[in-house]
């Protein structure tokens, strides 16, 4: 099996491949990816109940998102977590997304495989979804966990490209980010889509112009999305042909480096209609 038996979706330097994320990285050349941003089943569609749209609503994102089990959920993720090592560069960093349910498991995986964990990132919620049991908080935050392939690694990060010339005003580890806007929905939608300001914050952090980005859970291409805008190439994997296809619109409907050439002249990080245009009281 090789690249040319998964159908591929997107355009030259931007391609969403329909399969299973093991399967596509077993045939990548080993060390050649530069950045990882993995956002994976998180485990959630367990028969609960949440908010959407106004309305009370059973939690069911797909068969994709149901627990195996913990001890099957773990194994997945420590699974696809070695083939994602394989395939990046010694001084490459890889991105993972998690809420309790999972976060621990992908925490404890990247340690026991020596790779070196850089930060914890808070993505705190401003718009969170109430809860309707009232037997917990409000779940209004998500964890990325930011890791180096090993504790020697030389480890991008583009400090001069998100942060404000003040050295007091630095960007903190807890990161004020709305959930993504009915905007960035007019291609499809996608139950778990992030925004595509935290996608782009983390790959211009972390990865530089023409460097390669890859995603092993693409769903619907926000990390491709951010990676053409930013001058990078991408590759994803995306086991659902309706994602698959909904990726590969929403990365052929932007255009290559458009995003980047407006931070390298403004100097402005958020920049797009309604954020802040610098991070001048806050640091985030």
């Amino acid at each position: 099996m090789d690249l040319r038996d998964f159908e591929a979706f997107g355009e030259p330097g931007a391609m969403v491949y329909l399969g299973d994320c093991v399967d596509l990285m077993r045939v990548m050349p080993p060390e050649s990816v530069d950045m990882i941003f993995a956002d994976p089943p998180y485990r959630l569609s367990n028969g609960g109940v949440t908010f959407k749209n106004g309305s009370p609503a059973p939690v069911n994102k797909g068969t994709w998102d149901r627990s195996m089990g913990f001890q099957a959920d773990h194994r997945f993720n420590v699974g696809w977590l070695k083939a994602a090592r394989r395939i990046l560069k010694p001084d490459g960093t890889i991105w993972v997304t998690g809420t309790h349910h999972i976060i621990f498991s992908l925490g404890f995986a990247l340690q026991s495989m020596n790779f070196k964990l850089i930060n914890q990132i808070t993505w705190s919620k401003p718009d969170p979804p109430p809860n309707l049991l009232h037997t917990a908080f409000t779940h209004a935050h998500e964890t990325l966990l930011w890791a180096s392939k090993t504790r020697g690694a030389r480890h991008t990060f583009n400090y001069d490209l998100i942060n404000n010339p003040d050295p007091t005003s630095q960007l903190s580890s807890v990161w004020h980010i709305p959930s993504a806007p009915i905007k960035e929905k007019t291609h499809g939608r996608h139950p778990t889509q992030k925004p595509l300001r935290l996608l782009r914050r983390a790959v211009l952090a972390s990865s530089a112009e023409g460097e390669l980005v890859f995603d092993p859970f693409c769903g619907s291409g926000t990390t491709g999305v951010a990676a053409k805008e930013l001058g990078r190439f991408f590759a994803g994997a995306e086991a659902e042909r309706e994602y698959a296809g909904l990726a590969g619109r929403r990365i052929g409907a932007v255009e290559r480096g458009a995003v980047l050439e407006k931070i390298q002249s403004t100097g402005v990080e958020d920049f797009l209609p309604g954020y802040r245009a610098r991070r001048r009281a806050s640091p985030d």
